[in-house]
């Protein structure tokens, strides 16, 4: 049953809804796309989360990378340097203190496009693109001048969405999205509960047919 709205991939893990957002921007306004859309850059709160997210086949368009094998998204880190002398040294933060359950990323590579100047760097998440890699969970973190454009992550809570791929508030009667037009659902915490399936007549006069997949009670007669 559908938990997400189209394009966005859904992991229980987390009751959360993941989306890849392919317009090049720079963190800041990554970070504006993914509050429009009710959610945030990406963090992470555990390893499964992470490698559910590095397994996916996000719909990408090659042209919008480097090399397509490999590619990086913002995610919701920043790392802070506190030291320039000998070499850099610093710690990652989570850019919105909304989750106290959030795990910091290892000390990461550094952008090619740093400058002296800044003191905050932004986190790109980079995976592969070749299946074999995929699956084994391979990938970087980056802390990247946070003025550069880059493809991002947004993650936002399960919610529930209707047939029509609308999205439903807590407490309305809905037909979830799935393959049952005649269910009838309330929405409670974005799961779809207390589920009622209108009984439909069979069609009269008519030995083989087929349900409508989008509307209740309607049939295609297939008798020759």
């Amino acid at each position: 049953l559908g938990k997400c709205p189209t394009g966005w991939h859904h992991y229980e893990g987390t009751a959360s809804c993941y989306r890849v957002y392919l317009n090049g921007e720079n963190y800041w306004d990554a970070v504006q796309t993914c509050q429009r859309v009710n959610g945030s850059l990406a963090t992470f709160t555990a390893d499964q989360e992470l490698r559910f997210i590095l397994a996916q086949q996000w719909d990408l368009e090659e042209k919008t990378f480097v090399r397509k094998d490999q590619r990086r998204f913002w995610v919701g880190y920043q790392y802070v340097i506190t030291n320039r002398n000998h070499s850099l040294e610093g710690h990652w933060e989570v850019a919105y203190k909304g989750s106290s359950e959030v795990f910091l990323p290892p000390d990461p590579i550094f952008g090619t496009a740093m400058s002296e100047k800044e003191n905050v760097l932004c986190a790109q998440l980079q995976c592969f693109h070749f299946p074999t890699l995929r699956h084994h969970g391979l990938h970087s973190w980056y802390a990247e001048n946070c003025y550069e454009k880059s493809s991002f992550l947004c993650k936002r809570s399960q919610t529930c969405v209707d047939i029509k791929d609308n999205i439903v508030d807590e407490g309305y009667y809905f037909t979830p999205k799935g393959n049952d037009p005649c269910l009838s659902c309330t929405c409670h915490n974005g799961e779809p509960e207390m589920c009622v399936a209108a009984l439909c007549e069979r069609p009269q006069g008519c030995q083989q047919y087929r349900k409508d997949p989008k509307e209740c009670c309607k049939f295609t007669c297939l008798d020759p």
